[in-house]
C-alpha cells in the first residue's frame, strides 16, 4: 500500500490524472490550509475563503485528466488562488462602485424629484396669491412680471398711467410680500 504523504507533488499530479482519489485526498489536505491563510490574509472574509477553496479543488478535481502542470502543483495553487482573490476584489469593487453610483443617482433622483416638488407648491402659492390681487392690479402684475412687458407697454395696453401701473406693481409686491414673507418677494422681483 502506497504512503500518499510520501509522494512528491509531481507524483500526486500524475496520479490525479488517473483519477486517483487518495493523490487527490493528499494534495487537497497537504495543500488546502495553507491556500485558505494566502487568501484570508488578502479578503479577511471567512465564507468567500472558504467558498473559494472549494471551488478551487472542486475545479482540480472537474479537471483532473485533462490537468498539464507548466510549473510544479504548489505554484499552480497559488496562482489559482490568487487569482480567485484578484477576481473577488475586482468583482466586489465594481459592485461596490455600482451600488454606489446607483445610490447616488438615487439620492440625486430623490433631491431633483423633492425640489420639483417644492418649486411646484411655491409656485402654486404665489399664483394662488396672485390671483387673489384686485382685479386691476392683478392685470398689471401679470403683464409686468409674467409677460415681461415694460410699465410703458402695460401703461398704453390698458390705457393708464406709468405712474398708475408702478404703483399698481408696488402695491402688489406689498401684498404678496406681506402674504408670502419676504424671501418669496425678493424671488418675484429677481425674475423680473
Amino acid at each position: 500500500m502506497t504512503d500518499y504523504s510520501k509522494l512528491t507533488d509531481l507524483e500526486l499530479a500524475a496520479l490525479l490524472n488517473e483519477s486517483d482519489e487518495l493523490a487527490y485526498t493528499e494534495i487537497y489536505n497537504r495543500y488546502k490550509g495553507v491556500l485558505y491563510l494566502h487568501a484570508y490574509s488578502r479578503l479577511k472574509n471567512v465564507e468567500e475563503v472558504n467558498d473559494m477553496i472549494q471551488e478551487l479543488f472542486a475545479k482540480l478535481w472537474d479537471k483532473r485528466k485533462t490537468l498539464v502542470l507548466k510549473t510544479n502543483l504548489s505554484n499552480y495553487l497559488y496562482t489559482a488562488v490568487r487569482n480567485r482573490v484578484i477576481d473577488f476584489i475586482t468583482h466586489k469593487k465594481i459592485e461596490s462602485d455600482y451600488i454606489s453610483g446607483f445610490q447616488q443617482f438615487i439620492n440625486q433622483g430623490e433631491a431633483a424629484t423633492d425640489h420639483l416638488l417644492r418649486e411646484k407648491e411655491l409656485s402654486r402659492i404665489i399664483e394662488d396669491e396672485i390671483q387673489s390681487l384686485p382685479s386691476k392690479m392683478r392685470q398689471v402684475f401679470e403683464l409686468s412680471r409674467k409677460k415681461n412687458h415694460s410699465h410703458r407697454e402695460i401703461a398704453y395696453e390698458l390705457t393708464l398711467s406709468e405712474k398708475t401701473v408702478k404703483k399698481h406693481v408696488n402695491n402688489a409686491l406689498k401684498i404678496l410680500r406681506v402674504k408670502l414673507g419676504s424671501l418669496i418677494a425678493l424671488m418675484l422681483i429677481l425674475l423680473h
